[in-house]
């Protein structure tokens, strides 16, 4: 079994923000495997599924990002997950709209959803995919993250989650240094 996570904030007022670049990952991955039940437990929505004839979890934590981790390590000790089969998705102000990276491990780059999830699991060496934000050009980085696309931000970010959904579906027939090789 393998556990994908989007991050973002929980709430209306998020919906659709930059910071919550991560669960439009996973909402529009659940869309397209036609996923129809979910169950909220473990501070977060997780939602099961099947690809390639492997079970996934597909999870958005409702604790908020700054808190992210108590709600991965409760999913991945109730689901008996491991490292290797959890990958995050989440938003990165390094990276222009449009873009997304993988990567293995590393430090947080100061997203603090991710740090978040290190402090709780004990380890850098997490999966994850990031989603290109853009970064904010003369606002404050807490007031960026919470706002929402311009029209053309919108059509890059709609290519990047639909890049991010394939990077998904490849990390999980084939794994991470296969989804890196194609998608960065």
């Amino acid at each position: 079994m393998k556990l994908i996570v989007g991050l973002g904030n929980p709430g209306q007022e998020y919906k659709n923000t930059r910071h919550n670049a991560g669960f439009m990952v996973v909402e529009e991955l659940a869309r397209q495997l036609r996923v129809t039940g979910q169950k909220q437990i473990h501070n977060g929505v997780v939602a099961e599924a099947r690809f390639h004839g492997e079970k996934l979890l597909i999870a958005k934590p409702f604790t908020f990002m700054n808190l992210s981790g108590q709600a991965v390590s409760r999913m991945m000790k109730a689901n008996r997950i491991t490292l290797p089969e959890l990958i995050v998705v989440m938003d990165d102000m390094d990276l222009d709209p449009g873009i997304i990276r993988l990567r293995t491990g590393g430090g947080s780059g100061g997203h603090k959803g991710l740090q978040s999830i290190m402090d709780y699991l004990g380890t850098r060496d997490i999966a994850r995919l990031r989603v290109g934000i853009g970064h904010p050009p003369h606002k404050d980085v807490v007031d960026w993250v919470l706002t929402r696309f311009d029209q053309e931000e919108e059509e890059a970010l709609q290519t990047a989650v639909e890049q991010a959904v394939e990077a998904l579906k490849i990390w999980l027939i084939f794994g991470i240094e296969k989804a890196m090789n194609r998608f960065n």
